[in-house]
């Protein structure tokens, strides 16, 4: 049976592969595996090893750290509900269209509109 860290290393790295629009089988080729393998990573069958967890950083663009964002934080919510974290808003198109959309701007552009969305937020909730 999959370890908790396994499925959450497995779902960050769904999250950042379908984020940036690749698939299983280009991920896999710039790691040098095939793509059953990324599928097993992904669905928690098979552990990634740090070596890999760095090989794949590099791949999708993300720091190490990236794939462990959040576990802490998901066990303890899970604890408490008795169940464990979908992640249901990253699967929606629309999410991922717009950090692509965000991706493709210059790294000033990027700033502004984060800057703005904060303060958008900090609107909605004053």
């Amino acid at each position: 049976m999959a370890d908790e860290i396994d499925v959450h290393l497995g779902r960050r790295l769904r999250r950042r592969r379908r984020l940036l629009g690749l698939t299983q089988q280009e991920v896999a080729e710039s790691c040098g595996v095939r793509f059953q393998q990324i599928q097993k990573y992904e669905c928690a069958a098979n552990r990634m090893s740090a070596a890999r967890i760095w090989q794949l950083a590099e791949v999708l663009q993300a720091p190490v750290s990236y794939f462990y964002d959040g576990f802490a934080e998901a066990r303890a919510q899970a604890l408490i509900r008795g169940g464990d974290e979908s992640g249901e808003i990253f699967t929606r198109k629309e999410t991922r269209d717009l950090v692509r959309a965000y991706y493709q701007l210059g790294e000033r552009p990027r700033r502004r509109l984060l800057d703005l969305a904060k303060s958008l937020n900090g609107e909605i909730e004053g």
